[in-house]
């Protein structure tokens, strides 16, 4: 079995956000899945996919204050196009990546205890995102 379906995600301020369960409710079909994988695709490059810790909202908070001393806003870039928060966007998405292949397993994702899956908006205002969900299994 195969489908695949765009998911969208409603926009959310600049942070990191936990969308474990946004994702499972836009997907029923997965609890028809014994074995198989779900592939996400974020169709962004402001933004980006990552696993990590589901239970403090604490380490979102200190994930954000990380990227925003490391990937600093008056830095001087060269794109500057869409505003000062652009280029650092853009950097953040290539560190944590747009894609993530999970298992899949008698209708559930099998995630660790602690893993969820997050969002990371990098802009201010970032708008609604879509993530491509592929799921292959039986």
């Amino acid at each position: 079995m195969w489908f695949q379906q765009t998911l969208v995600l409603s926009a959310k301020p600049r942070g990191f956000h936990l969308i474990t369960g946004e994702i499972i409710e836009k997907l029923p079909q997965l609890v028809s899945v014994r074995v198989g994988l779900l592939h996400l695709l974020l169709q962004h490059t402001s933004a980006s996919l990552t696993l990590n810790e589901n239970c403090d909202p604490t380490v979102r908070d200190d994930m954000e204050c990380h990227f925003l001393r490391s990937v600093p806003e008056d830095a001087p870039y060269e794109h500057d196009y869409e505003g000062a928060d652009d280029m650092p966007a853009h950097v953040k998405s290539s560190l944590l990546g747009t894609s993530l292949t999970l298992p899949v397993g008698n209708g559930r994702l099998l995630l660790g205890t602690w893993q969820g899956v997050w969002l990371g908006e990098h802009r201010i205002h970032g708008g609604a995102r879509r993530i491509v969900a592929t799921v292959q299994g039986d």
